[in-house]
């Protein structure tokens, strides 16, 4: 093998914003210093490199010199970390309302998933979509005019409608 090295299109500051986080997070928990294989930024690196392409974690995980669990355990942290930084739905709408914005846009889309546990009450599978042909997870998301999003919900199994979805989610609140 040829090793070789690439640049990732996110801002510098984004990276540092979420090494930031997780070295305030590995603060908090009383991580000891030195005990983790990577260190926040490369942490960073590691769930943004995830994120852009899309790439397997068993491969980012290579590059990274960790074991797949690791990559699993550090991606998941820094997904989690991510998460809290997210405003809630009332948030966003607050946050709208503040700026002028004379509406939102409210829609939902699928987004594909491995295979997950889950039958309804026919005993179909909940998470295979029948309008994607595939198993997806439904999620819904409020967006500004221009289309900048401003708040995403839970996912829902792929096989319920984009409706039912708003219904649990968006349409109390709006």
């Amino acid at each position: 093998m040829v090793p070789y090295s690439a640049m990732l299109d996110v801002p510098r500051h984004v990276v540092e914003f979420l090494a930031r986080h997780l070295a305030a997070h590995r603060r908090m928990i009383s991580t000891p210093q030195g005990s983790r294989t990577l260190g926040p930024f490369a942490q960073a690196l590691f769930a943004l490199r995830w994120f852009r392409e899309a790439g397997s974690v068993h491969r980012l995980a290579r590059d990274a010199h960790i074991s797949q669990a690791t990559g699993y355990r550090y991606l998941h942290e820094a997904i989690d970390i991510l998460a809290t930084q997210a405003p809630d739905l009332h948030q966003a709408l607050h946050q709208c309302q503040e700026q002028g914005a004379g509406h939102v846009v409210l829609d939902g889309t699928l987004i594909d998933c491995d295979r997950a546990a889950g039958t309804n009450e026919k005993g179909n599978d909940e998470w295979y979509s029948g309008k994607a042909k595939h198993f997806a997870g439904n999620i819904q998301f409020l967006a500004t005019p221009d289309g900048t999003p401003l708040w995403v919900s839970d996912v829902e199994p792929g096989s319920r409608h984009d409706l039912t979805c708003a219904r649990i989610h968006a349409l109390p609140a709006l």
